[in-house]
């Protein structure tokens, strides 16, 4: 029975805010990878929006529900020129991180 400190029971999603609109999705791969194994990574807006945005927002999954208890500890870290916000996001609650099914 997997529970988190955050009162969300088993979620293995990750909301990531206050992301530099400079971030790509590879970035965020390789610094969140290194705290679990990911399932799926969503950047918005993609890598390839055409329109510039000031700033971006992530949804990392991952296969263990455990690491995002140790994915909460980057908070506040700063990455490029932002201090990220890292929360966990029950999966259905996640206005952008639905199935396509």
């Amino acid at each position: 029975r997997a529970s988190s400190l955050s009162g969300i029971p088993g979620t293995a999603v990750v909301q990531v805010t206050n992301l530099s609109s400079a971030v790509s999705s590879e970035q965020m791969r390789t610094l969140f990878g290194f705290l679990g194994d990911i399932e799926e990574l969503r950047l918005y807006p993609p890598d390839n929006a055409p329109l510039s945005f000031s700033s971006k927002v992530c949804y990392i999954k991952y296969r263990d529900p455990s690491s995002v208890g140790v994915a909460q500890h980057l908070t506040n870290t700063v990455f490029i020129d932002r201090a990220l916000i890292v929360v966990p996001c029950a999966e259905g609650e996640c206005s952008r991180f639905r199935s396509n099914t």
